[in-house]
């Protein structure tokens, strides 16, 4: 039993750099914390304790990560300062030597916050605080910290996988989150049931790398989605992002004629239609898989939004290679590209690639892939004017327009005028109008048609 009595009565407040995934854990520590006796600050208040929850997928990233911290201690003078993250895990020694940070904590270490953090303040309270630093090997990664919460959004984050297994040459994240591993799947629709008691409608499966899900239980990820589709009250799931090779048929068929409640949305890596470099890369696909997934699910789902991870400049993507990715993706029917420049981490493979690409060559490549990405989204939007759609309405700041979801993904807004409160979390009829000019929403055209 953890004696907590040292938290009663605290205040918090927390910083997420990163993925939806990190997001949702520190959502997760937070009402565990909450649990305590911990508050939540407001904005503009001290806090007695400070959470940084970070992210080292790009040197980016990591300088981000050490202006957070050191933002946060600055504005919370004398705060518990805990940093914790992909960060805290392939940089502890970096991180502990920041003035004012007191407990660092990895990946294999996390779900254990609420016990270290109390430890930390009743060896404060006795004036015998020293600085804690505790993470393990990558090998010595094997504890999985669930997480379901929604934050200050409508929707729900489900974290069903932690880990990675693939070593990709570019990428540290197997490194700093262990390898892959997961919970059962009856836990995972216990914790689905329970977001329908909190008024969830829907939630968003996360993880690492999720497809590769059962590697703990011997279970499948697509026995996952099946049970998750009978949670009685959850009427929407997403999946966060799936690799190609991990994407299979079978889960795209049981979603376009089966599936109750998945959305026709779905977000694929490539990170490169070169086969060249996808071989330098270490993926576990080549372009003409990728192109047939795609193909595939149009084929079932015409009106599926489908996001594409792609990574320009990387070590060994000569002119050739980035016009053959280019040139994959301007053929296919994707929806939107997250387009992102190559960073070189310490440590990967990667660096004994001989060929480098400037960063002005890969500014130049982001641009227009950027710009192709424009295109396609507009083309996406336009084609759903004048339809109806359920959207799924979000809370609005006041004064400000109301923005939801439609099933496959397209962004809408409510003006500010007919935004009220009682729309917050309800799923509404509606017909699309004409989108923004900076190619985010679509406007709705008519009133609200029906609400439930």
């Amino acid at each position: 039993m953890i004696d907590t009595s040292a938290l009663q009565g605290k205040t918090a407040a927390y910083y997420t750099l990163g993925c939806k995934l990190n997001f949702s854990e520190t959502s997760t520590f937070g009402r565990l914390l909450q649990q305590m006796g911990v508050q939540t600050v407001a904005k503009g208040e001290k806090a007695d304790i400070c959470l940084i929850n970070t992210c080292t997928v790009t040197e980016v990233a990591s300088r981000k990560c050490r202006q957070a911290i050191h933002r946060m201690v600055r504005q919370h003078p004398g705060a518990f300062v805990v940093v914790t993250g992909c960060y805290a895990q392939m940089e502890a020694s970096v991180v502990s030597h920041i003035e004012g940070v007191d407990l660092v904590l990895g990946s294999n270490e996390k779900d254990r916050l609420v016990q270290f953090l109390a430890d930390g303040f009743m060896q404060r309270d006795m004036a015998s605080s020293a600085k804690v630093v505790r993470t393990e090997k990558t090998k010595d990664i094997t504890t999985f910290a669930p997480s379901c919460s929604r934050g200050n959004r409508t929707r729900f984050f489900l974290k069903v996988q932690d880990g990675c297994d693939y070593f990709c040459t570019y990428c540290t994240i197997p490194f700093a989150r262990g390898f892959s591993r997961n919970p059962s799947i009856a836990s995972l629709v216990q914790q689905a049931r329970e977001a329908v008691a909190e008024g969830g409608k829907e939630i968003v499966l996360t993880g690492v790398n999720i497809g590769d899900f059962g590697k703990t239980t011997g279970e499948r990820f697509i026995d996952l989605v099946k049970a998750l589709d009978q949670v009685e009250g959850m009427q929407r799931y997403r999946i966060s992002s799936l690799e190609p090779d991990l994407l299979s048929d079978e889960l795209i068929e049981w979603c376009a004629n089966e599936s109750r409640a998945f959305m026709p949305h779905f977000h694929i890596p490539l990170q490169s239609g070169s086969d060249e470099v996808l071989k330098l890369m270490h993926r576990h696909y080549d372009s003409q898989l990728f192109a047939e997934k795609i193909q595939h699910i149009k084929e079932l789902m015409p009106d599926a939004f489908i996001g594409v991870d792609v990574m320009v400049g990387c070590r060994g993507e000569t002119p050739e290679c980035f016009e053959q990715t280019y040139a994959l993706l301007n053929r296919l029917p994707v929806t939107q590209l997250h387009v992102f420049p190559y960073s070189e981490r310490p440590g990967t493979a990667a660096l004994k690639i001989p060929y480098v690409v400037s960063e002005a060559e890969k500014k130049e490549r982001s641009i227009r892939l950027l710009h192709l990405s424009e295109e396609k989204t507009d083309a996406f939007y336009a084609a759903h004017i004048g339809t109806e759609a359920e959207v799924l309405f979000e809370k609005a700041t006041r004064g400000r327009a109301m923005h939801g979801f439609t099933r496959n993904y397209i962004r809408v807004e409510l003006s500010p005028q007919d935004a009220t409160p009682k729309l917050d979390n309800q799923l509404v009829r509606v017909t699309l109008g004409d989108f923004n000019h900076d190619h985010t929403a679509l406007k709705i055209e008519q009133q609200i048609l029906n609400c439930k």
